[in-house]
């Protein structure tokens, strides 16, 4: 579908999204069923899970704490009196025949994160943040005839992110759902994976005149399991509301499914509202009562989260803000820098290391920074020989980073003599080859005198060929043009 562009300005988008967060628990939220990624069709269930008569579900602690993890890092308030609601609906994949979630008394309300789009911050309201049940998996596409039940995703405990309609380009849907997925996995609550499900979206979406303040019908779009697709499937839902309103068409509320391959949403199936779910209180759970000190406990654990280490790193550390979102954008990479910031106090050298060198290697060879050989104090070895006029930057990079990670069991300073790559630093034998190099271009000496200040670099080719490159460049560079000022 194409649109106008002077009939896109006219309109506003606006979007709002909902998150639903898998939580990496070792068991489900009801019960004591496994939760594991992977395992064998339909072998980590139970009595409850399956929804057997006279079964009784038990809340998972863990969920609770998980939920009070994110929601305290997105700024949210806590509830400390709660109860679960069943939320009930048939399909072949729920065999209870409904799922135990909160309804009108959420964990978390009222939080916000900010993020940032083409340099300006932009700040997305929370509306809440619930517990909940997972479904089974209907599987559609490994039988010809017949619909496949998974139903090892049954009960998985899950935390549903809902934001506010604060969200007015794809661009900045992408940048908050990445923010979502950066903050889950620094709070080690889910693994954040888009493509295995652990990680899942839904957007809400409508049009509205640029300059009005009522929002128009929304649609819900699902199975987006990308941050790029969600991106398409924002863009494809606006272009389609819009040239239905300017045919003379209405928007109805509609929950629609989004192709990747073609780009496009189809309908899946007339928006459902509440009260088509029959909401009622768990009959068969306590209502969850979260004292201040259970709440402290949690707030005391927490780690360091991308935002405080940003903050730290361009105000203690003296980084820049790029670099600074460069190495927390993935955890481990923070832990590594974390550490090697330990050994080392230049601190723009260490980052220049983890987001140039190290980050390199991780990419040509398809690994993580938990499968790197080299410790960050390895690292901190190579930073010092640089600093000590040991070695050159270059010859660190080039020639001993990869021999290290090659015998990762050896000493920087070790591996550098024994290859050879000590710099020399004295100055009489700098002096010798300064001269030697001087000496050999007469004319080009003249010619760098008369203005020609570009010839340094000849010079320095040359003594760093009769040094066989282990001259010190700095001090050979500061030798040569006191000789050429004489």
């Amino acid at each position: 579908m194409t649109l106008d562009p002077h009939i896109r300005d006219k309109y506003q988008m606006v979007v709002g999204l909902e998150i639903h967060a898998q939580l990496n628990t070792r068991s489900k939220a009801y019960c004591a069923d496994l939760n594991e990624y992977g395992s064998a069709p339909n072998s980590n269930v139970g009595p409850v899970s399956l929804g057997m008569p006279g079964t009784l579900p038990v809340v998972n602690r863990q969920v609770v704490q998980h939920a009070i993890r994110l929601g305290l890092a997105l700024n949210c308030n806590i509830a400390e009196s709660m109860y679960f609601a069943r939320k009930n609906y048939f399909y072949a994949d729920l065999p209870k025949g409904y799922q135990i979630t909160q309804d009108t008394t959420p964990i978390c309300t009222g939080g916000h994160l900010d993020i940032e789009v083409d340099g300006e911050s932009r700040r997305i309201g929370i509306t809440r943040i619930h517990m909940e049940e997972d479904a089974g998996k209907s599987i559609h596409d490994q039988d010809p005839f017949d619909t496949l039940i998974d139903l090892n995703r049954a009960g998985v405990p899950l935390l549903e992110i809902v934001s506010e309609p604060d969200i007015r380009s794809s661009e900045e849907a992408y940048a908050y759902l990445a923010e979502i997925r950066k903050l889950v996995r620094y709070l080690d609550i889910c693994d954040g994976n888009m493509e295995e499900g652990s990680l899942r979206c839904d957007a809400n979406i409508s049009v509205m005149l640029k300059g009005s303040s009522t929002f128009g019908m929304r649609c819900e779009v699902k199975n987006m399991n990308s941050l790029r697709n969600v991106q398409r499937a924002i863009e494809h839902e606006v272009v389609r509301q819009i040239l239905l309103i300017e045919a003379g068409g209405t928007v109805e509320q509609q929950t629609r499914n989004f192709d990747a391959v073609s780009g496009t949403t189809s309908l899946l199936r007339s928006k459902e509202d509440a009260h088509d779910y029959r909401y009622f209180p768990e009959p068969d759970l306590q209502p969850l009562t979260l004292t201040p000190e259970q709440i402290n406990a949690v707030r005391s654990e927490m780690p360091p989260l991308p935002a405080e280490l940003i903050a730290r790193y361009t105000t203690e550390l003296g980084l820049k803000e790029y670099d600074a979102r460069v190495l927390t954008e993935d955890k481990a990479i923070a832990l590594y820098f974390e550490q090697l910031i330990q050994h080392t106090p230049n601190y723009k050298a260490a980052a220049n290391w983890v987001m140039v060198d190290v980050k390199s290697f991780l990419n040509q060879n398809g690994i993580s920074i938990n499968e790197f050989a080299l410790k960050p104090a390895q690292i901190a070895e190579l930073i010092e020989l640089i600093d000590g006029g040991k070695v050159s930057h270059s010859v660190a990079s080039q020639n001993l980073f990869p021999a290290l990670i090659a015998s990762p069991d050896k000493k920087a300073a070790a591996l550098a003599e024994t290859m050879n790559l000590m710099q020399d630093s004295d100055e009489d034998s700098l002096t010798s080859w300064a001269r030697t190099a001087l000496e050999s271009y007469p004319d080009k000496v003249n010619a760098y005198k008369s203005g020609n200040k570009g010839l340094l670099g000849l010079f320095m080719g040359e003594v760093m060929k009769l040094s066989n490159r282990k001259a010190d460049p700095k001090a050979a560079s500061k030798i040569l043009q006191q000789l050429l000022e004489e």
